[in-house]
């Protein structure tokens, strides 16, 4: 019999080093260049770093993650992602909301990310979160045996 998962009851809960090997295990299911361990590591113990996860369900699993940067009054999300399974119930929305409630309370004035173009879910969620293109990188990112895609990249005022 399968659980009915009610996902008004995802926790987002602050993301540290040690959770790096978790972030990275997500990571590795959602991008065709995963990062590993190590880098999860090294980004987590950054002093700029500000990371969440979103946990789900009884007992509690992992559904998702956000990792960002603060430098200045400027901040950046790094990497998001959800595991593909859980997509589509606003859990990246709260990850994105509480990273950008972190960084403005840190004083940042400005969120920034970069997002491929083929990537409609994305550009869909950040568009409604409030984020404007403000630049193009072109042939950003390189697929697979495919070509290679423009990134846009996307700034909200905080």
């Amino acid at each position: 019999m399968t659980q009915t998962v009610d996902y008004k009851h995802v926790s987002i809960l602050w993301a540290a080093s040690e959770h790096a090997a978790e972030i990275a295990q997500l990571h590795a299911g959602l991008f065709d260049k995963p990062w590993d361990v190590a880098a999860f590591q090294n980004h987590l113990a950054h002093p700029g770093s500000t990371a969440f996860m979103a946990r789900l369900g009884t007992p509690a699993e992992s559904v998702g993650f956000i990792v960002g940067q603060l430098a200045a009054d400027e901040a950046e999300i790094l990497s998001l992602g959800v595991r593909a399974d859980r997509q589509r119930h606003g859990i990246g929305r709260r990850l994105v909301e509480a990273l950008a409630r972190a960084v403005k309370k840190a004083e940042a004035r400005r969120l920034f990310l970069e997002v491929g173009t083929g990537n409609t879910a994305a550009l869909g969620l950040y568009t409604a979160l409030g984020f404007q293109e403000v630049g193009r990188r072109k042939g950003y990112y390189q697929h697979p045996g495919g070509p290679a895609e423009d990134a846009l990249t996307l700034a909200l005022n905080l």
